[in-house]
């Protein structure tokens, strides 16, 4: 087994070997540009990219003209509410979304509040969920988008797509759906969930990093997005830009391998993580999962350590990759918005740890995983008084500290 182990698999993904090979041709022999129609490089190119498309559409049950490359996720979940938002603005400038949604829709829905847009942010419960009378009831006929994420990149929680598909059906609502997290790990149908937007990404499914795709509905409704990007009319007119023809390529052979696998591959994740986290809270009392325990992310493993700080774990366990819930922003050390949206103090948000297992993970580094996380929170809690009144009893909340 070698070090350091990698349990990060939510920021991103190893390249899956078979997805190296079928790109490295494009970087050497069939180097043309899609767009080239002139020559045989060009065709060949144009004929490598279509093949992906049907790759990557497949994934989530869409037709291969319904798939727009991009750059990333980001990049679609901007295309995405942007575009929808500005071309149905005469119809309503309203908009809903959650408080745990990535960034990426988050900070793009404050820019269209800046340019007027209204915009409902959903709150969720301790577990991530969100209400679904709560989405309907916050409907109006100014509504134009729904977005809402499948998995949650931090906690794993999953959104019920289908009841939100219906509901936005329902009310003659477009629904945008950040599937990036989710894709190949849990079952993603557009047609059966209603979504009309999809965004998702290669790096996420062992794919390489800088090329995306943005699902766009072409029947039942067909959907019309305001370009974000222009210049040449690539991708017929939604995204321009000269093809990343490799990228394509290899986020093609990553779909299609996960198509083909995932449904047994997360299996064994899950196991993984189960395993990690039986292993972990074995050994240690005043543990705490965070998001929701049964609708989660098969990978996905989210802990909160009491009486320990996240940043000290991740030096103690220096020889494992994972990622702490707090982020450094601003020379002031945050905790999660998203675990504050579900109402985790502050002390918990702190000693948060995310683990994200993956289709190279194995046992051996899940077990040593346990034993370094065992030991390091340990030897912690051994320096904190704290820890000692709570293992005696003492409600720790109900101290009053006296200052002198």
């Amino acid at each position: 087994m070698k070090t350091p182990i990698y349990l990060d698999n939510h920021a991103t993904t190893r390249v899956d070997p078979r997805v190296v090979e079928a790109m490295l041709p494009h970087f050497t022999e069939d180097f043309g540009n899609a767009a080239s129609r002139n020559h045989a490089f060009g065709w060949v190119a144009e004929e490598a990219v279509e093949q992906a498309r049907e790759q990557v559409a497949a994934l989530i049950g869409a037709g291969a003209k319904e798939v727009v490359f991009t750059s990333g996720a980001t990049e679609s979940d901007n295309a995405a509410l942007v575009g929808v938002a500005e071309f149905y603005k005469e119809k309503g400038d309203h908009i809903i979304t959650a408080t745990i949604e990535h960034k990426a829709v988050l900070d793009t829905c404050q820019m269209l509040e800046q340019r007027g847009f209204r915009v409902t942010y959903l709150e969720v419960d301790e577990k991530g969920s969100i209400d679904l009378e709560q989405l309907e009831a916050a409907i109006t006929d100014k509504t134009t988008l729904i977005s809402l994420m499948a998995a949650n990149n931090e906690i794993g929680t999953l959104h019920p797509l289908k009841e939100i598909g219906a509901i936005a059906r329902k009310h003659g609502v477009l629904f945008h759906c950040d599937a990036t997290q989710g894709v190949g790990h849990q079952k993603i149908d557009v047609e059966e969930m209603n979504i009309d937007l999809a965004s998702y990404t290669a790096h996420k499914i062992y794919g390489p990093k800088g090329i995306g795709a943005l699902y766009v509905r072409r029947r039942k409704p067909r959907v019309r997005i305001t370009p974000i990007i222009y210049g040449g009319g690539h991708e017929r007119g939604i995204r321009s830009g000269t093809l990343n023809v490799p990228g394509i390529v290899g986020f093609g052979k990553a779909a299609e391998l996960m198509l083909a696998d995932g449904p047994t591959e997360n299996q064994r994740i899950r196991a993984l993580r189960d395993r990690l986290r039986e292993g972990i809270t074995r050994e240690i009392d005043f543990v705490y999962l965070n998001g929701h325990a049964e609708f989660r992310h098969p990978g996905n493993l989210n802990l909160s350590f009491a009486f320990v700080e996240g940043e000290s774990m991740l030096m103690g366990i220096d020889d494992i990759a994972v990622s702490s819930g707090s982020a450094c922003t601003s020379a002031s050390l945050e905790p999660s918005y998203v675990l504050r949206a579900l109402g985790v103090g502050d002390d918990l948000a702190h000693s948060s740890i995310r683990f994200g297992v993956g289709r190279f993970n194995t046992e051996e580094e899940i077990d040593h995983t346990i034993r370094r996380v065992v030991e390091t929170v340990s030897r912690l809690r051994d320096m904190s008084p704290l820890y000692e009144l709570a293992q005696e009893g003492v409600d720790i909340k109900s101290i009053q500290w006296n200052a002198h």
